[in-house]
């Protein structure tokens, strides 16, 4: 599958929150919002559907489209591009980012360490 751009990823999380949808209802749910016409968003629908991050099923004379890729494979394959291009691959040098340029809250450092904790058990 090729990379859905952030464009695209407005049509995905409309269709991953409410399912399948027509292509008006996927107007109505990201057009306004993104200040998109009918055409562009109809335009990304077709993207998606030759990318074959979208299928298109016939259900009481309408076309509805639905996710083929899962919001979570989106979401790994986003993170993993990210990781790769600015951090090496490596995810210390990422959290060590984020830690340094934005104050982490105590719950985030609590579960920071909840996680290395768990993966640490893992390894054992």
């Amino acid at each position: 599958m090729s990379r859905i751009s952030a464009a695209e990823a407005h049509v995905m999380n409309a269709l991953w929150t409410r399912g399948p949808l027509g292509a008006d209802e996927i107007v109505g749910a990201v057009g306004a919002a993104q200040n998109w016409g009918e055409a562009t968003v109809k335009t990304l629908i077709n993207r998606l559907l030759k990318k074959k991050a979208l299928a298109s099923e016939r259900e009481g004379g309408r076309v509805r489209y639905r996710p083929v890729v899962s919001r979570e494979d989106y979401v790994t394959g986003e993170s993993q591009g990210l990781l790769d291009r600015l951090f090496g691959g490596e995810i210390a040098p990422l959290v060590a980012h984020y830690a340094k340029h934005r104050a982490l809250s105590p719950e985030e450092v609590a579960r920071l360490k909840r996680l290395i904790a768990e993966l640490d058990a893992d390894d054992q």
